[in-house]
């Protein structure tokens, strides 16, 4: 038995399933510590056989005893969910909220007044404990409650927390859907380099590792991207070229419309729930 809280984990996706593992994997919690509920019950068996965690289909039977409560579910599903919970969990029970857009305010008015609050959102290399997240919390999260969220996301990579929740809509469209943007980057590069003629197979070894060299270096650097970027591209050569086609594209400017787009329905969907 380990010093963290029992937890249940409300969702069984694939970010709840990240942070099982994670949490497991890193000895924070023993699988008697966690209890998970899903909809699903192909799901429930999945965390009871590989994870040894208990489960059930309905979120009331997983949060008896619970001193932390991951909400790993969509946004759409938040008022539904917390009036569930409202009448079966402790005023002080903490309660870790991922859910995309779904406001502090908006729990705490759906649950107790004072109920300790993390809001976080995360990523999904937390599958290989390569995430990114970035979470606040309300004033009732104690000391204790916040290393505990903080020992949470650790395990899923890095964090780091913020002081206005306003932060968290606009880091869904950078961390929490910036791995999409990467992944279509990728996949891009890749269909390129099978147009012009090479394998498939070796165009993805290419790009993949080009990819993780790349964000390796600039993490190791500490240099701007723009000097980077300046760095490997001559005069008149081949990367001026092609960095001249891709801002004759608005490049720039359609990854910023982009990321845009993804705040504003960040903030919708709060809205909503």
């Amino acid at each position: 038995m380990t010093d963290f809280p029992n937890t249940a984990l409300i969702g069984g996706g694939i970010m709840g399933e990240a942070i099982s593992r994670a949490l497991l994997s890193a000895g924070v919690l023993t699988p008697a510590q966690l209890a998970v509920s899903d909809p699903l019950p192909t799901r429930c068996e999945f965390f009871t056989r590989e994870l040894g965690a208990r489960a059930s289909t309905r979120n009331v039977d997983v949060v008896g005893g619970a001193g932390l409560i991951i909400l790993s579910i969509k946004p759409q599903n938040a008022r539904e969910v917390a009036r569930e919970l409202r009448d079966v969990i402790a005023p002080d029970t903490l309660i870790l909220s991922i859910m995309a857009g779904v406001s502090v305010q908006a729990l705490s008015s759906a649950l107790h007044d004072g109920q300790p609050i993390v809001r976080a959102m995360p990523n999904t290399p937390a599958q290989i404990g390569m995430g990114m997240s970035v979470w606040t919390c309300t004033s009732s999260v104690s000391a204790t409650q916040r290393e505990h969220a903080r020992k949470v996301l650790s395990v899923m990579g890095e964090e780091i927390y913020a002081d206005h929740e306003d932060y968290l809509d606009m880091a869904t469209a950078l961390n929490g859907s910036g791995p999409a943007y990467v992944f279509l980057f990728m996949e891009a590069l890749i269909d390129a380099g099978v147009h012009m003629g090479l394998p498939r197979h070796m165009a993805e070894k290419l790009v993949t590792q080009t990819v993780r060299g790349s964000v390796e270096f600039a993490g190791r650097s500490r240099q701007h991207p723009a000097q980077l970027r300046n760095a490997v591209t001559s005069s008149g050569g081949t990367t001026a070229a092609a960095l001249y086609q891709l801002e004759k594209g608005g490049l720039r400017t359609v990854i910023s419309r982009a990321v845009w787009a993804a705040y504003l329905r960040s903030a919708e969907l709060g809205k909503k729930a």
